[in-house]
């Protein structure tokens, strides 16, 4: 099933807009605010405070040699990686898919990111938007 968004997605926008989509997805049982759908990044990250504050410890990250480059160009260093189920939606349109994320020690707004392997999992497809 594609996740779809639809006019009732657009209520409280004004046009034209250059936004991040932000989202609140279910990761590993939490409800994880402030998560960036970004289509311009390859992995999908969860920052390391995020995965703390999760209930999570590093000795269950497994070694990951996935170099991240951040906007700046700069490579971070990947914590290790973790493979954790995401909920996008509510029932009865809702979809889950295991994702494995690159826990990351940076500094970001965002708790987590979803780039082009999560959307693709989830295969979220934007439905007719009716701009007036």
């Amino acid at each position: 099933m594609a996740l779809e968004f639809g006019d009732l997605d657009l209520e409280g926008l004004k046009f034209p807009q250059d936004d991040p989509l932000v989202i609140t997805p279910i990761i590993g049982n939490y409800s994880v605010m402030r998560v960036r759908v970004d289509n311009g990044a390859f992995v999908d990250i969860l920052f390391h405070d995020t995965f703390i504050m999760m209930g999570y410890n590093d000795s269950q990250l497994t070694l990951s040699d996935a170099p991240i480059y951040g906007f700046n160009h700069v490579k971070c260093k990947v914590e290790g990686a973790i493979q954790l189920p995401v909920t996008i939606g509510e029932e009865p349109r809702e979809a889950t898919q295991m994702l494995n994320f690159q826990v990351v020690k940076v500094a970001s707004t965002y708790n987590a990111i979803m780039g082009r392997i999560g959307i693709h999992a989830f295969m979220a497809v934007p439905s007719t938007y009716h701009m007036n």
